[in-house]
């Protein structure tokens, strides 16, 4: 366990100091490489011939990091943070430059799911590591930095990917982590100190097992159209389930789902996951394909969604002091709601429209997840709050990646090939998939009516919420 200490010496603050900028730039490269690679994707399935695999190496990636993140949670508290960081920058830096080298869309798919593996434990160790080095007031300042780099991605990202993808390759789009993932490696294993300090856990190996063989069906069967793989996959699935009931730790917070508002938090991200992560992959897709931009364009398009879901989760971190969270999340899925309808009459439109409605659709999704999440972690105790804070992040990403494929089932091989009007019809199909999501989610968050905000006018937070929100600010978007 890393170790805190609440009167530290010059040399020991300047360690603490360089462990957390080695922490942060870590951070910054999990942040950066969504936004540059989806930018590239177009690029990179022209030049594998993969128009038939489009999706996968978005749904693995996100497959890979959600089932993994609790593992290397869980996994720390056997042999610690530290070792197991530098295992997972490891992982990421050789799934990066194995993608980069790619020569086939199955190289290109295996190593994306190396790098979602990593990319798992940068997120999930660096929160823990922040966690236990500063003192609540302190790690306020550290959240502030972090959110700081979502941000910072999130303008950067996709217009550093179409400007890589354009001037060099698409290949330096995942040559890019390697410096920075280096640098954040160097630093951490130089000034991150630990003690000798373990706790017991148990390691829910054989439910990680489960949802990741049964997720990873259910994707590639819908990618393939084998339905017989897609019901091994789903049955899979329900074993998985079955299977974390029983579990002593589970995966999943199956305890905290049987109550009204974690299960809503649950399905309401699961959905919302499923809508934005399958639409923003394909957007890219509709830059080059249908309006006959180039990849920095392409990369354009996906800055306002990413920015608004930035702003409006700092804008909701005040508001929920005075509007309660099942009405904030409403207002989020009914926003949501809205622009996907919008997003349906508009596949021919100029790219600006697209931009404005995306900039919508991540403000609705910085309410909604916001919210939901805070109302989740207020529901719990103070024992299960890390549980279900995990088990609602898995519900997104998992959603995510399984909308991916869906989008990539709806959209056709045909059309992601040929792009054009038939390309523009596939997405204007993917966009219904999405509203039908978004409006099932806001129909599921009316059943959380009973979600009272303990956060009155004028008043602080209370010690779980204010950890909560603590946890929220460094939220991907």
């Amino acid at each position: 366990m890393t170790q805190p200490a609440p009167s530290l010496s010059l040399p020991a603050q300047r360690a603490r100091l360089l462990a957390t900028v080695g922490l942060i730039v870590g951070v910054f490269l999990n942040a950066l490489e969504s936004s540059v690679v989806a930018t590239a994707m177009p690029s990179v399935i022209n030049d594998l011939h993969g128009q038939s695999l489009y999706a996968l190496p978005f749904a693995m990636y996100l497959l890979t990091s959600t089932v993994g993140s609790p593992l290397w949670g869980r996994a720390s508290d056997l042999v610690g943070r530290k070792r197991l960081y530098l295992v997972g920058a490891v992982l990421f830096l050789v799934g990066s430059a194995l993608c980069g080298a790619a020569q086939s869309m199955g190289w290109l798919i295996g190593a994306r799911a190396l790098q979602g593996l990593g990319a798992g434990a940068l997120l999930t160790l660096s929160m823990t590591i922040v966690g236990e080095l500063y003192s609540l007031q302190e790690r306020s300042r550290v959240q502030a930095f972090i959110s700081a780099v979502w941000g910072i991605s999130g303008l950067a990202g996709p217009l550093l990917g179409g400007w890589l993808t354009e001037t060099l390759s698409w290949r330096w789009t995942f040559y890019v982590s390697l410096p920075f993932g280096l640098l954040a490696l160097f630093m951490v294993s130089r000034f991150l100190h630990e003690t000798g300090e373990r706790r017991a856990a148990q390691l829910d190996w054989a439910g990680a097992a489960l949802f990741t063989l049964g997720s990873g069906l259910t994707i590639w069967g819908l990618e393939m159209k084998l339905w017989s793989l897609v019901g091994l996959g789903v049955a899979t699935l329900v074993g998985a389930v079955l299977l974390e009931l029983r579990h002593p730790a589970p995966l999943l917070p199956m305890r905290a789902l049987r109550e009204r508002t974690p299960a809503v938090a649950f399905a309401g991200n699961f959905l919302g996951g499923a809508a934005y992560f399958g639409v923003i992959a394909y957007l890219p897709l509709y830059a080059q394909g249908v309006s006959g931009k180039g990849a920095t364009a392409a990369g354009a398009i996906l800055t306002p969604m990413l920015v608004g879901w930035t702003l409006t989760s700092i804008l909701s971190a005040q508001l929920i002091r005075f509007i309660p969270l099942a009405r904030l999340s409403q207002i989020g899925f009914a926003l949501l709601t809205l622009m996907f309808l919008a997003l349906t009459f508009t596949v021919h439109s100029p790219l600006w429209v697209t931009s404005a409605l995306g900039f919508a659709v991540g403000m609705g999704m910085g309410f909604s997840m916001l919210s939901l999440l805070l109302a989740a972690q207020q529901a719990a105790s103070r024992g299960e709050l890390g549980a279900v804070t995990s088990g609602v992040m898995f519900a997104r990403q998992m959603g995510g990646a399984l909308g991916t494929a869906l989008m990539a089932l709806l959209i056709g091989s045909h059309a992601i090939g040929v792009g054009g009007i038939e390309l523009a019809e596939g997405l204007r199909r993917a966009y219904f998939l999405a509203l039908g999501l978004v409006a099932a989610a806001f129909l599921v968050s009316l059943l959380c009516r009973r979600c009272r905000r303990r956060w009155s006018r004028g008043k602080e937070p209370s010690a779980v919420s204010d950890t909560a929100a603590q946890s929220v600010r460094a939220e991907p978007p």
